[in-house]
Formats: structure tokens, C-alpha cells, sequence
């Protein structure tokens, strides 16, 4: 059974830091993509980051480019996410995904974990 655990999420002021991390479990992930998507209140789920298996080529959202870092740990079926500079907007549910083609579609989902950046 195929697992997605998010953790690091919290409450940072705007300009701050913080990493997120995902593990996943029940296969073999290494040639998936794996990535990010976000929820705020009253919006629509939408794409952050994404890394591919095959090269770990990463890809941003217009909204997150040289703030956020994505990476991933393929010994560890783990994705990360480095989110610095943060602002209020970036404050949303964030969801760990897998999937293939640069996460355009998506196999397993993550429960979601809190962002909430104070201004």
C-alpha cells in the first residue's frame, strides 16, 4: 500500500524558512516524479514544485521560482522542499504528490500539511 507522510510544516513569520519534507512507501519511487501542490482557503489546489525521476530536473511555479528549492532523496524516497522568503500568500495546505510527467498527472497524494506565514 502506497504511503505519502508529509512533516515541517507550521506557523513562520513572512521572510522566514521552512522545510518540508516527504516520505513515501509501498514501492519504488525513484523513476516517479515527485512534488508539491497547495490549497489556500477558498482556492483551488494548485502546482508549487515538482522533481523528475530520471534526472531530477526541477521544475517551479511562476509564484515560487527563486524562493523555493525542491530535491529529492531517492535512497530515501524522500522529497523536499526548502521554502525561504516566505510571504502571506504562500500560506496553504501543502500536498506531497507522485506521479509521472513532471506531476501533469498525478498517482498518490499525501494527507497535506500546514503553511502559515504571519505578516
Amino acid at each position: 500500500q502506497v504511503q505519502l507522510l508529509e512533516s515541517g510544516g507550521g506557523l513562520v513569520q513572512a521572510g522566514g524558512s521552512l522545510r518540508l519534507s516527504c516520505s513515501a512507501s509501498g514501492r519504488t519511487f525513484s523513476n516517479y516524479a515527485m512534488g508539491w501542490f497547495r490549497q489556500a482557503p477558498g482556492k483551488e489546489r494548485e502546482f508549487v514544485a515538482a522533481i523528475q525521476g530520471s534526472d531530477s530536473m526541477p521544475y517551479y511555479a511562476d509564484a515560487v521560482k527563486g524562493r523555493f528549492t525542491i530535491s529529492r532523496d531517492n535512497a530515501k524516497s524522500t522529497v523536499y522542499l526548502q521554502m525561504n522568503s516566505l510571504k502571506s500568500e504562500d500560506t496553504a495546505v501543502y500536498y506531497c504528490a507522485v506521479g509521472s510527467n513532471s506531476l501533469r498527472f498525478t498517482d498518490y497524494w499525501g494527507p497535506g500539511t500546514q503553511v502559515t506565514v504571519s505578516s
